[in-house]
């Protein structure tokens, strides 16, 4: 059988409308739901289905509907190909997939996994609210033509890689002020194309220091245990079996850049052979066949 790794999408990957049809045939994926609303104290699926898409795009109710939804999503592989999770080797998730991969991997129980990716999202949220921020994708550039770039326009205000996804998709991260110069100035260069995120602020930078405290509080009444499946942490793109570790770096995660291009280099290192995205979208797959064209990726959607 061939090696397995299962990823899982991170906050962006939402729409209106996910999991509504996965719910009502499948009763495992539909209970994951009824459970994550009597914990979150709302209707997590009607705002799934149904929007408005203000609410679903809320960081605090995005990321554990994401969550639930991708974990929905696993039910139905699960229903579908049984032996699939029997060949899974290593396991990894986009920023907040990350909690989801731990969630799959036995490290955190559901329902401390929706807790707290609720806390995660307020203390995102709310750290945004403090200072006015944003996320913008730069495409076709690599990471020291982006960082030259950074440093040519940050002056004294925050601006920062974020995510390093792909070849050619760096995603800088910084205040609303650093990223309209950043973006005028690939302009002036020649028309380097941006594409700004819609993310309530600047994640995975040092304006998410109020998230990070939060979240450390939050992680104090969370029981981790170490993952049954090796699972790639988005700070080091490596695999780690501490739970005081893990704990550490979920927190750390916040404000580090996300090594996604690594993570996926060390798992094709490793020799997985078949891919399966889980969840929502499918931006995972197309980042996959940036770096491998061959890469065997399936997409389990919710």
């Amino acid at each position: 059988m061939p090696r397995t790794a299962f990823l899982f999408p991170g906050q962006g990957a939402q729409t209106v409308g996910m999991a509504g049809a996965l719910c009502q045939a499948l009763p495992a994926a539909n209970d994951l739901f009824q459970r994550a609303s009597a914990i979150l104290g709302y209707d997590l699926l009607d705002v799934c289905v149904s929007g408005p898409a203000e609410r679903l795009n809320a960081t605090d109710v995005s990321q554990p509907a994401i969550f639930v939804a991708s974990l929905a999503a696993l039910e139905q592989l699960k229903a579908t190909e049984p032996d699939a999770a029997q060949d899974v080797v290593a396991t990894a998730g986009l920023s907040l997939g990350e909690y989801t991969a731990l969630a799959f991997a036995g490290a955190l129980g559901f329902e401390d996994g929706v807790k707290l990716v609720q806390a995660r999202g307020r203390a995102m949220q709310d750290a945004a609210v403090a200072t006015p921020s944003g996320m913008v994708s730069v495409l076709g550039l690599e990471v020291p033509e982006v960082e030259a770039l950074v440093l040519e326009v940050r002056g004294t205000d925050t601006l920062e890689v974020a995510n390093l996804l792909c070849p050619g998709n760096t995603v800088v991260s910084g205040s609303v002020a650093a990223i309209d110069r950043f973006e005028q100035l690939c302009v002036q260069k020649g028309g380097i194309r941006t594409v700004r995120l819609a993310v309530a602020g600047a994640f995975h930078t040092k304006l998410m220091k109020p998230a990070d405290e939060k979240l450390a509080a939050a992680l104090t009444g969370v029981a981790l245990s170490a993952p049954r499946v090796p699972v790639w942490s988005n700070v080091d793109a490596r695999t780690h079996t501490d739970p005081a570790e893990i704990r550490g770096l979920l927190v750390q995660q916040v404000l580090s850049p996300v090594r996604w291009e690594d993570t996926l280099r060390g798992l094709l290192a490793e020799n997985v052979e078949r891919f399966y995205e889980i969840g929502p979208g499918r931006v995972l797959a197309g980042l996959l066949k940036r770096v491998h064209r061959k890469a065997d990726i399936r997409n389990v959607a919710a």
